[in-house]
């Protein structure tokens, strides 16, 4: 089989046997795709820095009945030095990866656009472009809209009626009119879903505006949105630090809370 070449960002990586390790690559146009480095951990190893987790490279890659071989490593961009020194920067970094592997959905299916929202995502928070808990709100929204998961914002996701809704609730789809509001659906304070809808349409400079009380609920609706779709609680996520304003909006009409 020919060998092939395509850019990635490096998802994780784990061990296998003495020498080599086992890593997933989030691909342009293949989607997920796991792959063995041979010889990595040893010391004179060509290209192990080059395969960490955040990296965005070019790999060329030799089909395999299982697990496909990297025989090639290009460092395209190199996002971790500027990631792993700032734990806040870290776990949300971690968070980014986790959802992206999560939604690519089958090995070597393809995921262009998640892709992109990935590389994207940790670019922004590599160049400290702005408070990286919105980063991962934005990427979070945009990457569930991908996957056929976004929550409705402005209109009723049960009877499309047009909105502003004052309820959400995560079982019902997002936003609810009073008339299909389920028990015990949220009601956030003013302002978050104006943030959300900002934050899913990249109006950044409206975003920079909102206070923190309101991030704080936004960041817990979007979270409980998503692990109600997944149906279990990313790893990731309660490692990011959060107000306790979060948990108090997020526990409504969601099966798990984030941290």
């Amino acid at each position: 089989m020919r060998l092939y070449r395509d850019e990635a960002v490096v998802v994780r990586q784990h061990k296998l046997g003495e020498a080599d390790r086992i890593v997933t690559l989030l691909t342009r146009r293949y989607g997920l795709v796991r792959a063995v480095a041979k010889g990595v951990r040893r010391t004179k190893s060509r290209f192990g820095a080059r395969l960490e987790p955040f990296a965005y490279i070019d790999v060329q890659l030799h089909p395999g009945r299982t697990l496909d071989v990297v025989t090639q490593v290009h460092t395209m961009e190199a996002f971790a030095a500027d990631i792993i020194d700032d734990y806040g920067r870290y776990t949300t970094a971690c968070a980014i990866l986790e959802t992206a592997e999560r939604l690519a959905g089958e090995e070597r299916a393809p995921a262009p656009k998640l892709h992109a929202l990935t590389a994207s995502a940790l670019r922004a928070i590599a160049a400290k472009q702005r408070p990286h808990e919105l980063i991962l709100d934005a990427f979070l929204l945009r990457a569930m809209g991908f996957a056929g998961w976004a929550p409705a914002l402005d209109e009723c996701a049960k009877c499309a009626t047009p909105g502003p809704h004052r309820a959400f609730h995560v079982g019902a789809g997002g936003a609810v009119c009073v008339h299909c509001r389920p028990p015990g659906a949220a009601t956030p304070a003013p302002g978050v879903f104006d943030l959300l809808i900002a934050l899913l349409r990249g109006e950044w400079d409206y975003v920079a505006t909102v206070p923190d009380s309101v991030r704080n609920q936004a960041s817990g609706l979007v979270a409980a949105h998503l692990q109600w779709h997944l149906e279990r609680q990313l790893r990731t996520l309660p490692l990011i630090e959060r107000s306790a304003s979060v948990s108090s909006v997020s526990a409504a009409g969601g099966r798990h809370v984030a941290g």
